[in-house]
């Protein structure tokens, strides 16, 4: 090849396919080297130097120049051309790599092409994307032609492509969306300082502001809900929660309860637990619907969190008390230090750390291996008569359901509606002598 045409071929592949001329002359380069050692014999010392400036070729076998001539006439050119668009390709494949690479955790628009086997391909520019299945918020379905938003999950090589995967499940895809409606988070007053997410249904976003002129809760809503309103219509509907943040957990895990009013936090140092008290009527709302609520406080303060009443909490001392002080070597005076700890049953006490519980009272290597080994075993025990009790309790449910099922059958077939069988069927008895 001519100096001139090497020039020219670096610099349209630069053009056309967006790689850095020095990777395309070190692509000659190998190329030209591969070309020569088919010639030469494969363990031939071999090196090839292209002029970046005149596009001069220059090599050397074994130490000795190779003639420019000689170099022309023994390479075949299309061996040439093939070991050439081969590393090309490779080239491009990285640069490709690379690009998308620096983007991954980023929201990228796209155009759906197919959707097959519940995977979805996205068009991004001139690259393809696919959001399989399990990137995918439950109970979405995507069309062709639809344009959709997603983060760039993962990029990595696979033969001679690049496979792009997206996501929409992720807590950067609320970030992201949250950076794009709201300008005071884009300009870094408003700062998100926790995502917790469970994809479809609910997530909680924890804020805080650098101006105390600036309520970062209510900029986020925006007026009349219209901006927390269009990132939740993306989102096909998922509720959000925006959580006031506060470093001081005492105030930060009341807010990660909202709407639930609470009463007390208690903070239990050496288990990472917090102990939330709320009143009678708060408990299935802090709770929330299958403990999505509390869960997701959890995630967003990075503390185990359990919602009890002052009533459970009392009970649970006191049996806490009393079992742990059943333990040999663990008198009631440790018992209240652990339960003061928030060291609430035995399961708690099984995961103690030896150093603390030496500490704590006194006790000998080998006495702490006792209690912690009797501790796992009654955590063990309580295990499985808890599991005996919830199959009780499953089959005495499909006992009643079909025996009401039966009744309402048997009445149906003597004239009476369903509706009323059905109703004598679960309706309570009487208790001997009046209402309990």
């Amino acid at each position: 090849m001519k100096p001139e045409e090497i020039l020219r071929i670096v610099d349209a592949i630069h053009r056309d396919k967006n790689i850095d001329k020095e990777v395309v002359f070190q692509a000659i380069e190998a190329a030209l080297v591969t070309a020569l050692a088919r010639q030469y014999g494969e363990e031939a010392d071999v090196t090839i130097a292209i002029d970046r400036a005149d596009g001069r070729v220059s090599g050397l076998h074994a130490g000795q120049p190779i003639d420019t001539a000689e170099l022309s006439g023994r390479i075949g050119a299309q061996t040439a051309k093939q070991v050439i668009i081969q590393k090309i390709r490779e080239a491009e494949r990285d640069a490709i790599h690379d690009e998308y690479e620096e983007q991954v955790g980023m929201m990228v628009s796209g155009v759906v092409t197919r959707f097959e086997g519940a995977t979805a391909t996205v068009q991004l520019g001139t690259q393809e994307a696919i959001l399989p299945r399990s990137e995918q918020i439950p109970g979405e379905a995507y069309h062709p032609n639809e344009r959709i938003r997603a983060t760039i999950f993962e990029v990595r090589k696979v033969g001679s492509r690049v496979k792009i995967i997206l996501s929409r499940i992720r807590p950067q895809l609320v970030q992201r969306l949250f950076e794009q409606e709201i300008p005071e988070i884009a300009d870094g007053v408003i700062e998100i300082r926790a995502i917790a997410r469970e994809p479809g249904y609910r997530s909680k976003v924890a804020v805080i502001s650098s101006d105390n002129r600036i309520d970062c809760v209510g900029a986020c809503v925006g007026v009349r809900g219209n901006r927390i309103k269009n990132i939740v219509e993306e989102l096909g509907g998922e509720r959000i929660d925006i959580v006031r943040w506060n470093d001081d957990l005492q105030v930060l895990v009341p807010n990660a309860l909202q709407p639930a009013e609470v009463d007390e936090v208690i903070l239990c140092q050496m288990l990472g637990r917090g102990i939330v008290l709320v009143r009678e009527d708060q408990l299935s709302l802090a709770i929330g619907r299958r403990g999505q609520n509390v869960r997701l406080a959890s995630k967003l303060c990075g503390w185990d969190i359990e919602i009890m009443t002052r009533e459970e909490l009392d009970q649970q001392i006191e049996r806490a008390i009393v079992g742990f002080s059943s333990i040999e070597g663990l008198d009631e005076s440790l018992a209240e230090k652990l339960v003061g700890e928030g060291f609430l049953s035995y399961d708690d006490l099984s995961v103690i750390e030896p150093d603390d519980l030496m500490e704590m009272g006194g006790l000998s290597a080998e006495q702490v291996d006792a209690i912690v080994a009797e501790a796992e075993n009654r955590a063990q025990q309580a295990e499985e008569a808890a599991a005996v009790e919830r199959r009780r309790q499953r089959e005495q449910e499909r006992i009643a359901k079909a025996t009401a099922e039966a009744e309402a059958a048997d009445a149906v077939a003597a004239g009476q509606t369903s509706e009323e069988a059905a109703a004598d069927a679960t309706a309570p008895e009487a208790a001997p002598g009046g209402p309990s």
